[in-house]
C-alpha cells in the first residue's frame, strides 16, 4: 500500500454501530488527530438517529457494499459488526483495495486469520485487529514493571476477567450457534490471550476447562484456561459471567516479588457514560490511588502486604494513532493479522481441550515471527 502522506485527514468508514461500534470505535476515531469519521453503515434508523447527534456531519451507508462502490473516498474501514461477519467483511473490504481494521476475534479460526493476512500482504494494504486491553492501565503497568526486572523472573501469570451477571443478556453474543462465534472463550478470552502471549511469547501447551453454568445460556460462561510458554512461564487465565465474588484482575508471581491488582481499566466505563479522550478537566484514563496495585513478597496486599505502585494510564486512544502513523507510512501495524492468529490458535486449542479433557500440544506455525517479539509493547 502506498502511505498516505497528505495531510488531510484519513476518512473512516465505520461497520456497526452497536456496542463495538458506538461505545469504543466511534469516539476512539473522532478523538484522533488525523482521522475522520466519514461514514457510518447501519440501516437502524434509532443508531442513525444516535450516531449523527455524537458525530454531526456523518454520511450513512444502508450496507457495506456501498462502501466498496465508492472505495475511493475512502481511507480505512472498521468493522465492528457481528463476529460471524468478520471475515467476509474484511475479505470484501482489501478486494475493494481499503485497509482494514477489525474488532476482534478477527477470525473463527486461526486459518481464517492467516488468510485474511495474506490476502492483505497481496494487495499491500494495512490489516490489524482492534485489540484495545494492550493499553489498559493495568497491563501498561504491568508490563513496565516486568520490562524494569521489579518482579525478577516471572514464573506465574494469573490474569481475571470475571463478572456477576447470574441472568442471560441474550443476543449472538451468548449464543450457542457455532457460526455467530459466541462465548466468554472468544470474547474475553481474546483478551487473556492476547495479553499473555504478548507479554510472555508463543504457548506450547494449553489446557482448559469451559463450562455453560447459567440456566438459559446457549454459550461458555464460565472458562480455565492454562497455558505452558516455550519461556516456561505459566499463565492461568479466567473468564466468567459467573462469579459471585471477583478475584484480582492480575496476580502476577516473579523470583524476587509478586505484583497483584484489583479492579478494572476506567476507559470502557469512561466511554460508556459519554467521556471522550482529550475533552473536559480530567485526565484521561487515570484511576484513583486506592486501586493501585501492590508489590511485594510474603504477605497478602489485602492485609497490608506490598507497597502501592502507581497505575499508569491507560491509553486506548494509542491504538488509532498507531493505525493512523502506520496508514501515512510512519509507524506500525500495531496489532498484526498474524498475531491475532497465534492468539486463535490458543483459542482453538482450548476448546477442543475443554471438549476432550485434554492437554493440546502447540506447535510453532512455520514463518512466523514470535507473538512477543514487538517491541513496542513490551516496554
Amino acid at each position: 500500500m502506498t502511505p498516505k502522506a497528505s495531510d488531510a485527514p484519513l476518512r473512516v468508514a465505520l461497520v456497526g454501530y452497536g456496542l463495538a461500534g458506538s461505545v469504543f470505535h466511534a469516539p476512539l476515531i473522532a478523538a484522533t488527530e488525523g482521522l475522520v469519521l466519514d461514514t457510518v453503515v447501519t440501516s437502524n434508523e434509532e443508531r442513525r438517529a444516535e450516531a449523527r447527534a455524537a458525530h454531526p456531519g456523518l454520511r450513512f451507508a444502508a450496507s457495506p457494499d456501498e462502501l466498496w462502490e465508492r472505495a475511493d473516498e475512502l481511507d480505512l474501514v472498521v468493522i465492528a459488526a457481528p463476529n460471524k461477519t468478520h471475515v467476509s467483511l474484511a475479505t470484501a473490504a482489501l478486494k475493494a483495495g481499503l485497509p482494514v481494521v477489525v474488532d476482534k476475534p478477527i477470525a473463527g479460526t486461526a486459518a481464517e486469520a492467516r488468510e485474511l493476512a495474506a490476502l492483505a500482504g497481496e494487495r499491500g494494504l494495512l490489516l490489524s485487529v482492534f485489540q484495545n486491553r494492550r493499553w489498559d492501565n493495568d497491563f501498561r503497568t504491568l508490563t513496565a514493571l516486568i520490562a524494569e526486572g521489579e518482579l525478577g523472573e516471572v514464573q506465574r501469570f494469573e490474569s481475571r476477567f470475571e463478572r456477576w451477571r447470574p441472568q442471560p443478556k441474550g443476543g449472538w453474543r451468548e449464543s450457542g450457534a457455532p457460526e455467530e462465534i459466541g462465548g466468554l472463550l472468544y470474547d474475553l478470552g481474546s483478551h487473556v490471550v492476547d495479553q499473555a502471549l504478548v507479554l510472555f511469547g508463543p504457548a506450547v501447551q494449553v489446557y482448559a476447562e469451559s463450562d455453560v453454568r447459567r440456566p438459559g445460556a446457549a454459550a461458555d460462561d464460565d472458562t480455565f484456561i492454562a497455558i505452558t510458554h516455550a519461556n516456561g512461564v505459566r499463565s492461568h487465565l479466567y473468564v466468567s459471567a459467573t462469579t459471585a465474588q471477583l478475584g484480582p484482575r492480575f496476580r502476577v508471581l516473579g523470583s524476587t516479588a509478586g505484583y497483584v491488582k484489583y479492579g478494572l481499566d476506567p476507559q470502557e466505563a469512561a466511554l460508556r457514560e459519554g467521556r471522550r479522550p482529550g475533552a473536559g478537566s480530567e485526565p484521561w484514563g487515570e484511576e484513583a490511588e486506592e486501586v493501585w496495585g501492590r508489590i511485594g513478597s510474603g504477605e497478602s496486599p489485602l492485609t497490608g502486604g506490598g507497597t502501592p505502585v502507581r497505575t499508569l494510564p491507560g491509553d486506548y486512544p494509542a491504538y488509532y494513532a498507531a493505525v493512523t502513523a502506520a496508514l501515512r507510512g510512519t509507524g506500525e501495524n500495531p496489532v498484526t493479522a498474524l498475531q491475532a492468529a497465534a492468539a486463535l490458535d490458543v483459542l482453538e486449542a482450548a476448546r477442543r481441550s475443554a471438549r476432550e479433557g485434554v492437554s493440546v500440544t502447540l506447535l510453532p506455525h512455520p514463518d512466523e515471527a514470535p507473538h512477543a517479539s514487538d517491541k513496542e509493547h513490551r516496554a
